[in-house]
C-alpha cells in the first residue's frame, strides 16, 4: 500500500489521499491561521487509514447488545455513531468516512480559531463555522451529474453525508441518493445509509446481488444489495419515498438528525423542522426550509 498523499488543488484547497481515504478540505482564518490548520490536518492523516485497518473485523462486524470496545479515535467515532441504531442491522463502517472527516476536522480547530472550514471525504462533510459566519452547499438527486436540485445554507458546526444505490457504498434500498444533515459527519453518515436503505420497494425493475458478490470486503455479507434501477410507477416510487422520509422523521424526533432530503427519479421528501430565525436552511425549486 502506497504512503499517504498530498497535493493542492489550483483553488488553494489541500487534497490528501491514502488508499480509498481521499479527501478535499479547505480553511479560512486570519493570515497563517488556515495554513497551521492545513499543516495539522496534513500531520493527523498519516496513520488514519494504517489505523483503521488494524481494526477491520471489529468494524466490520454487526453492532449488538454488547457495545465493541474500539480502540483508535476514528473506530471509537464510528462506533458512537452507529450505536443508537444497532435495533437494525448496523456495521460501524456505515460511519467509517464521515468519522475520518470529522476526526482531521477536530484536528484542524486544535489551534487559533478559524472563521469556516471544512473536510469532504467523497461528499460526507465535517464543517466548522464560527458564530456570524456562513457556508453554501449543494445538493444534487443525482450523484454523477453536475446539476444542483438543492442548496443548504449552513450557519453553525454539522456535518453532511450522502447514501444511496448510485453511491460509493453499497445500499440496502434503492434511492438515488438521501442526504442528511446533523451534528456531525459520522452522524450524517450513519443516518444517511439507513434512510436510503428505507427508502425501498419491491418491482421487478429492481436488481438485487449479494453484497459480498459485488465486492469481496463487503460487510453486509449476503445481503442483497441494490446493483439497478429501473424505471418505477409513480405510486411505487412515491410508496419507497415515504418509508425513507418516516424513518428519517423517527430519526429527528429522537435528535439524531436535523434534516434530509431524499431523491429518487425525479421525486423528492424533505424532511426538516420548522423554520426559525438565524438557523440551517435548505432551499429547492419547490420549497424552502430551516432547522435548528
Amino acid at each position: 500500500m502506497n504512503g499517504p498523499l498530498r497535493s493542492w488543488l489550483p483553488d488553494g484547497r489541500l487534497r490528501l489521499q491514502h488508499g480509498p481515504i481521499d479527501l478535499v478540505i479547505a480553511a479560512q482564518g486570519e493570515s497563517g491561521e488556515a495554513g497551521a490548520a492545513y499543516g495539522r490536518a496534513w500531520e493527523r492523516f498519516a496513520d488514519v487509514l494504517e489505523t483503521l485497518v488494524s481494526e477491520l473485523p471489529l468494524l466490520r462486524a454487526p453492532l449488538e447488545r454488547d457495545r465493541p470496545f474500539a480502540n483508535g479515535p476514528v473506530a471509537r467515532r464510528m462506533v458512537s455513531a452507529c450505536w443508537p441504531h444497532r435495533s437494525q442491522f448496523i456495521t460501524p463502517m456505515a460511519a467509517v468516512a464521515g468519522a475520518v472527516a470529522d476526526e482531521i476536522l477536530g484536528t484542524m480547530l486544535a489551534g487559533p480559531r478559524l472563521r469556516s472550514a471544512y473536510v469532504n471525504n467523497g461528499g460526507d462533510i465535517a464543517i466548522w463555522v464560527a458564530p456570524g459566519a456562513s457556508l453554501r452547499a449543494g445538493i444534487a438527486d443525482l450523484p454523477f451529474k453536475r446539476a444542483l436540485n438543492a442548496t443548504l445554507e449552513i450557519k453553525r458546526p454539522c456535518g453532511l453525508a450522502t447514501s444511496g444505490w448510485r453511491g460509493r457504498s453499497q445500499s440496502l434500498g434503492i434511492a438515488d441518493a438521501v442526504t442528511v444533515l446533523a451534528n456531525n459527519a459520522a452522524d450524517a453518515d450513519a443516518a444517511a445509509t439507513l434512510i436510503a436503505n428505507a427508502v425501498d420497494a419491491d418491482h421487478p425493475e429492481i436488481r438485487r446481488a449479494p453484497a459480498c458478490e459485488v465486492r469481496h470486503d463487503s460487510d453486509l455479507g449476503r445481503r442483497l444489495v441494490t446493483v439497478a434501477v429501473g424505471a418505477l410507477p409513480p405510486d411505487c416510487a412515491a410508496a419507497a419515498l415515504d418509508r425513507g422520509a418516516t424513518a428519517a422523521r423517527a430519526m429527528q424526533r429522537a435528535g439524531w438528525i436535523r434534516d434530509a432530503y431524499l431523491a429518487l427519479q425525479g421525486r423528492t421528501r424533505v424532511v426538516a423542522a420548522p423554520p426559525r430565525v438565524g438557523c440551517d436552511k435548505l432551499s429547492s425549486m419547490q420549497l424552502a426550509t430551516s432547522s435548528c
